[in-house]
């Protein structure tokens, strides 16, 4: 798959043309699946999934909903030729871990590195599902595991939201004590930065602030 992992989605014209970039077409010319499932996981209520799905709406040929809960009551065959017709998938912050269980719950998990030519946006714990862990600091609720491993489809975690208004904790300082506890490449982003990754080359795009950790920093 090609990726475009970021705090907020869309936010700005840097990370838009990152996106145009990734699909090789307009996006008025690319069908969107939308997937809301980590905002019901969350703590901020039934209107979080409507907010996204309103900041995921760019002027798509098609926009669709998939609801990863409901899968397990559909026909496998039927829900995944829709996964196969998109052009990008976009994919709802929340709580990281409900949504990495109820990707591999589902089977969206499995089949995620089969798309290769599908484009995966990831908003907030829709981005951090992805990475091999997110730390204490972004556990929501106890996992099946017990522990903050995630999905492990890249090699570095993200630090979301950095300087975020409403966030104070999100600072740098608390990046670095996170990155500490990673011990592993990472990345703190701030609303304004996507992370794009395409056939394993890592770039960041930005109108914002970041910073990448390695261990030995």
């Amino acid at each position: 798959m090609r990726l475009l992992l970021t705090s907020a989605g869309i936010s700005n014209p840097t990370i838009q043309d990152a996106l145009v970039d990734l699909l090789g077409r307009p996006i008025a010319e690319s069908n969107a699946l939308c997937i809301p499932t980590a905002g019901y996981g969350s703590s901020y209520g039934p209107a979080g999934p409507w907010r996204f799905l309103r900041a995921a709406d760019l002027g798509w040929k098609s926009v669709g909903v998939l609801e990863l809960t409901a899968l397990p009551g559909i026909d496998q065959d039927r829900w995944v030729r829709w996964v196969r017709e998109a052009d990008v998938l976009l994919v709802n912050g929340g709580d990281t871990l409900y949504l990495g269980h109820w990707m591999r719950e589902s089977g969206l998990a499995g089949l995620l590195p089969s798309l290769h030519e599908t484009v995966y946006v990831g908003f907030s714990a829709g981005s951090l599902v992805l990475t091999p862990r997110v730390g204490r600091a972004f556990v929501d609720r106890e996992s099946p595991t017990g522990d903050d491993r995630t999905l492990g489809m890249v090699g570095f975690s993200v630090f979301p939201h950095l300087d975020h208004p409403d966030l104070p904790e999100h600072t740098m300082a608390a990046a670095e004590r996170w990155a500490a506890e990673i011990a592993g490449p990472a990345y703190a982003i701030d609303d304004d930065t996507a992370i794009k990754v395409t056939d394993g080359t890592v770039e960041v795009v930005s109108e914002g602030r970041w910073r990448r950790f390695t261990p030995a920093s």
